[in-house]
């Protein structure tokens, strides 16, 4: 698992490098737990445009994932590493021992032909799914959930990983990778270890097109806007703006837009130490 890098043969090649996907067994997924997958192009159902900058891209089907591990005692092993164009963690394919084949997102370190166990009481070891009471203090984790069976909702993408370092009867403290530490029910289920592909964050696209065919569409600069179309556009000659940056309705960057006031206390401490 590492960035393969390219000869600069032209300036797209330059600054390129791709993951060498060398945990990958497999390129063909398995049908079953395929489904398709229609784009948006960042309209709603009336087919106005409410997420710009979206279009395009490479056709793609969706990778049924269980994020809620609920085969409970029932022995899996792992059959293959896969590639997910959905996301930016690895999949691994299980095959459980009454026939049903599953997705879970890979943990790092994760082979073929290791085996894989949820349920109370299961080993401590990478790739089981138990409720956090159970996992021993300063344990890493991912796929947290929020509710008891709800399916893991936290500590999803490539790298990531949570610590458990406090637990009480009724609910347990989680740090999460941002340094946000937060209460989440004691019996709500965890996977232990890290997510696979942590060198994601270390890959460069190089050049445009390549981050077309993710579906990610230009985005222009507010201050290469008309006055009209941008708060920050306009001006005689090159402008920097003459404002706080914002969006295109005049709402300020950076300001907290958090509403959901009915969760906030479960967040024993906000990322950035406030």
């Amino acid at each position: 698992m590492g960035v393969k890098k390219f000869n600069p043969t032209s300036p797209g090649r330059r600054f390129q490098t791709v993951s060498d996907f060398e945990e990958i067994t497999t390129d063909r997924p398995h049908e079953p737990l395929l489904v398709p997958l229609r784009k948006t192009g960042g309209r709603n159902t009336y087919g106005r445009v409410t997420a710009w900058q979206r279009g395009g891209g490479n056709k793609r089907r969706y990778r049924v994932v269980d994020f809620k591990r609920n085969k409970h005692g029932v022995p899996a092993v792992v059959e293959t590493l896969e590639y997910d164009p959905n996301r930016s963690a690895r999949i691994a394919l299980l095959k459980y021992r009454d026939g049903e084949r599953r997705y879970i997102v890979a943990p790092l370190g994760l082979k073929v032909g290791d085996d894989v166990l949820s349920g109370s009481g299961v080993e401590i070891k990478t790739g089981n799914a138990l409720p956090l009471k159970e996992i021993p203090l300063g344990t890493f984790i991912h796929n947290i959930e929020l509710q008891p069976g709800g399916g893991a909702k936290l500590v999803r993408s490539a790298g990531l990983s949570a610590q458990l370092i406090a637990k009480s009867e009724d609910y347990c403290h989680v740090k999460l990778s941002s340094g946000e530490v937060r209460l989440v029910p004691s019996s709500c289920a965890a996977t232990v270890g890290q997510v696979s592909n942590p060198e994601h964050e270390n890959v460069s696209y190089g050049k445009a097109g390549r981050i077309r065919w993710l579906g990610k569409r230009p985005h222009v600069r507010g201050v290469a806007m008309n006055p009209i179309d941008h708060p920050l556009g306009g001006g005689e000659g090159r402008s920097s703006g003459g404002r706080p940056a914002c969006s295109p309705w005049g709402k300020p960057e950076g300001v907290k837009t958090r509403q959901n006031k009915r969760t906030d206390k479960f967040i024993v401490k906000r990322r950035g130490g406030k």
